[in-house]
Parts: structure tokens; sequence; C-alpha cells
């Protein structure tokens, strides 16, 4: 068969994955002629390599594949909450405030009593050991409201290997243990789904009723869970973390981030990746299928476009880091065969660093 003619550039511009890594493969496949499928991105601007294995016979329906996804889904969430309060448990070090005097109840300095000082603010203890009296001032502490949106888009449903979590589990651990140590700290967390902030079932603690909303809105179809947030939604000022592969069209990530700017919510973006999409790992002919629609791409000697497909990896990242601070935003990277405490400690700065969250 003849080699076809397909430049990096072009195979950067149109690959995006999904599935799941092939449980049996021929002789062939074994010496490096693999089967495998991928996704083109819908934004047309960079890719990442997901392989499952082919059947012989035809897909289920989109709306049986949806519900079987998101039941799938469902199992893991428990499991998911518990680990992500147990994470927030170790990053927990207690409340810092937001270093003024005010309502809250943690000690921040001693000042002199000023005149007419009322008798029950002085602290007499400190005012014994000078020829002064203090009053003992605490730090203002009021709620801060965190949206969190969580990309639940196909591409996230995918793993290079059995022996990784799926991209949409690391982003769901992600996202709950952020709102676990939020909710620790006194702050308020909402889900932020496509129409608006999502109405949470009723019952069980707040952790597990974002779980719940994920798991709800996991169960929607493809087309009405979008890779980015809307903007138009937020309120003013708020702080919005995003977690997600952001497998879309940098036109789209630019727009999103200008729009959120200009209301203006602080963003914090988190991108979850695994580890094929960012080396192209696969060697001899390979099959790329797209599992949203996507055109199929047959390509022999996939290895020799491996240095090339890195540097424009290496080019996108630069690019999205170079969007997120020109809008005022910052970026987190994750890849998923990292632990994610690295990736929620720097969060973790990050959002303490902003408007009114307390570190």
């Amino acid at each position: 068969m003849a080699r076809p003619v397909f430049s990096p550039s072009g195979l950067f511009r149109r690959l995006f994955t999904q599935g799941a890594p092939s449980a049996a493969r021929s002789s062939a496949e074994r010496e490096g002629r693999a089967n495998a499928s991928t996704a083109e991105s819908s934004g047309g601007l960079f890719g990442a390599f997901h392989t499952r294995a082919r059947r012989p016979d035809s897909s289920p329906a989109l709306t049986a594949n949806t519900t079987n996804t998101a039941a799938a889904l469902a199992a893991r969430l428990p499991g998911l909450v518990l680990q992500a309060d147990h994470i927030a448990a170790t990053l927990f070090a207690g409340q810092h405030g937001q270093r003024r005097s005010g309502g809250g109840e943690t000690f921040w300095q001693y000042r002199q009593a000023l005149p007419g000082e009322p008798a029950n603010h002085i602290d007499w203890r400190q005012s014994a050991r000078s020829t002064h009296a203090y009053v003992r001032e605490t730090e203002a502490e009021s709620a801060q409201t965190v949206f969190i949106w969580c990309d639940l888009s196909p591409s996230m449903a995918w793993r290079s290997s059995p022996s990784l979590p799926e991209k949409q589990d690391s982003a769901i651990l992600i996202a709950l243990a952020t709102a676990a140590l939020l909710l620790r700290k006194g702050e308020r967390v909402q889900l932020l789904t496509p129409s608006g902030p999502a109405i949470l079932p009723p019952g069980g603690s707040p952790l597990e009723r974002l779980a719940l909303g994920l798991a709800q809105l996991a169960s929607t179809p493809d087309t009405k869970r979008p890779a980015l947030p809307p903007s138009a939604v937020l309120p003013r000022y708020a702080q919005l973390l995003v977690v997600s592969d952001f497998l879309c069209a940098e036109e789209a990530f630019q727009t999103c981030l200008h729009h959120l700017a200009g209301r203006p919510v602080r963003t914090h973006l988190v991108q979850v990746t695994d580890p094929a999409e960012r080396t192209l790992p696969y060697q001899g002919r390979v099959r790329f299928e797209g599992l949203e629609g996507e055109a199929e791409i047959d390509l022999p000697n996939v290895q020799s476009l491996q240095q090339d497909y890195v540097h424009l990896v290496e080019a996108r990242n630069a690019q999205l880091t170079t969007l997120a601070t020109r809008y005022g935003h910052d970026l987190v990277l994750h890849s998923t065969e990292a632990p994610p405490m690295p990736t929620l400690l720097a969060l973790h700065a990050l959002l303490s660093g902003h408007s009114g969250v307390r570190s």
C-alpha cells in the first residue's frame, strides 16, 4: 500500500483521541502494525493520540454509549470522593485569612488602644507587659464563591494504558480535592454547567453533592458537554477553576479567556494530559479513528513523526500558557501518570494568592 503524504503540521491539526487500549493484539500488531483509533481535533489546532481496539461489529448507539459511560463514572465516583477528601485533609493546614482586621476568629495582631476604646476590647494580659494598653485584633474572614468547571467532553474518557487513570478521573479528582479543601476553609463552592451553576441533588455532604452533580452532567449527551465553560453566566469578580485537556480550537480557547477576563473572572486552568498525548509512543502502521465524527487517518511508520509531533505539543502548551497569562489567568499542567499532590499544591498556592480565598 502506498504511504500517504501527511505533514507533521497537518497531523497536529487533525488528530485528537478517544477510546481504550486494545486488550488483545495480533502478532502483526505486536510487531508494530498496531490497529488504533484516535480522534481528529474538532478545533483543528492540535492533536492527541487515543487508542482503542477496533471491533468487527458496529459501535453502540450514541445514547447507549453515553449511558454506559455515565454509569461507569458513577461507579468510580465514591472512590474518587474518598480520595479527594483524604488529599484535602492532608493539604489543610489551618486558616491564615485575609491579613486585615475584621470579624473572624483567627488572631492577627496587637495594636495600641485608642482614646475611648471600650474596656472589653483591651487584652489585659498583653497590656500588663507594657506601659500601654493593647487591643487584640482578629482577621476578617469572608467566604468567597469558587466555581468549578470539570471538562467531561468525550476526549477526557481515555487512557493510553490500563495502569493509568482516565483523564476524566484525574480531572474529577483534582476538582473534588480542590473543592474539599475550599469547603474546609469555609469557602463556598459551586459546580458550573453549560447552562450555569448546577442545582445539586439534596442529601449528603457538600462534596458528595458535587460528585452527584458531575455524575448527572456525565449522563447528558456529548453535545451538551463542551470542553470550555460559559462566561456570561458567572458573576463579576468571581473565581473559576477549569480542569480540562483543552483539546479545542485555539480561537475558542482565546475567546473564552477573553470573555472571562472582561467580567472580570479570575480563572485557574489545569490542563490534564495522558503521557501518550505528549510523546506519540506508537510504532509502525497505525490507523487513527475518531469517536466524535472525525475522519479516519491511516498512517504507516508513525514513529517518523514523533520528533515533530513532540515539538508541536510543546509549542501548543507554550501558546496556552501565553494566552492564559495575557488575560490575567494562570495555567497548571498535570499528567495522568503523576500523583495529584504537586498539582494541587500549586493550585492551592494560586487560589490562596488571589482575592478572598483563605490560604
